[in-house]
């Protein structure tokens, strides 16, 4: 990424032309104020903040549980904060809310997506998280990943991606779990990375260092996915996000190839391509296009069938969860 149009908000530094670290900059291109990410991440902050109150740990835990035929009162985490403090680490190792609780706000629960007719949890259950260590880690990782995005694509673009990739992981969630809740921007964080691989994939001829680009970005996206394997992580959302997220990408990312960028900083009269995309582009936007209509359109009509995903594929649960001497993948 050392070409003259690469250019890091369109500055110099020094007379020379500062590249761009991951998504080049060229000349006449504009590039975004984020506030779509931010936005995201306070809705985020502010429903936990909702969800705690309405848990109200200390009206709703006290005499829980039984020892010698008597009650036994258990104590809520960070007292001091309420109706804000967090259920017994016993209940939620994660410092948040009950699961009853998370149940009530809008969690992903298969049943009541399929016979109670509540489609709206495949997408409120990105809105909520089940503690504020799994909050804290999602919204770094939303910072992280979304706001550079967002400042190269814009907010149109990045929050499509961001709500599809979402929903997205909640259907393949949806075919495969059916004993426990859901929660999680998860889905829609993995969206985003896959987007990003597919960007780079679309946009190859703008990229210099290609092979680096792509081994990066491989081997973060595969990390995350070989701890979803653990157990209690919802694996089968970070999967369909992640794939809704590439297929995506190929659509709403495809921006015009490096010869028809270059002719900005050619001298006048200099002979340059009238191409804005190559066919290459418009060939992977097309199949994605189709792939994508096609994948969400039979896993939403699966998913309010009531079609059991496991039923089909007698090793999948293996994505969301591996056992080992250490761990079982009982729910």
């Amino acid at each position: 990424m050392a070409s003259r149009a690469d250019v890091e908000k369109g500055g110099k530094q020094g007379g020379k032309v500062v590249p761009a670290p991951l998504y080049p900059q060229h000349e006449g291109e504009r590039e975004w104020t984020p506030w779509l990410v931010p936005s995201i991440l306070v809705a985020n902050i502010v429903v936990f903040a909702i969800t705690m109150y309405y848990n109200n740990c200390p009206a709703h835990n006290a005499n829980t549980g039984t020892r010698g035929g008597s009650k036994q009162q258990q104590q809520c985490v960070a007292g001091f904060l309420g109706r804000f403090s967090f259920q017994p680490l016993r209940q939620n190792p994660l410092l948040g809310p009950s699961s009853a609780t998370l149940e009530k706000m809008g969690a992903l629960v298969w049943d009541k997506v399929v016979h109670s007719h509540q489609g709206w949890r495949l997408l409120s259950c990105m809105w909520l998280h089940a503690g504020i260590l799994h909050l804290l880690a999602n919204m770094l990782s939303l910072l992280f990943i979304g706001l550079r995005l967002e400042q190269q694509f814009g907010y149109v673009r990045i929050g499509a991606i961001y709500l599809l990739s979402g929903i997205g992981g909640s259907v393949l969630s949806s075919l495969f779990i059916r004993t426990s809740i859901s929660v999680g921007a998860s889905g829609a964080l993995f969206g985003l990375l896959g987007a990003m691989l597919s960007e780079l994939l679309t946009n190859w001829t703008i990229y210099t260092n290609k092979v680096a680009a792509v081994m990066t970005l491989l081997f973060v996206i595969t990390v995350n996915l070989v701890l979803g394997i653990l157990p209690h992580v919802n694996n089968f959302a970070h999967i369909g996000g992640f794939l809704a997220g590439f297929l995506l990408g190929f659509v709403v990312l495809m921006r015009p190839h490096y010869g028809w960028m270059e002719r900005y900083s050619l001298p006048a009269g200099t002979p340059c391509t009238s191409r804005k995309y190559l066919l290459y582009q418009w060939v992977l936007m097309a199949v994605a296009l189709l792939l994508g209509v096609i994948g969400f359109a039979a896993g939403l009509a699966m998913v309010f069938r009531g079609v059991n995903a496991n039923s089909s594929c007698h090793w999948c649960h293996y994505l969301s969860c591996v056992p080992t001497a250490r761990w079982t993948c009982a729910n």
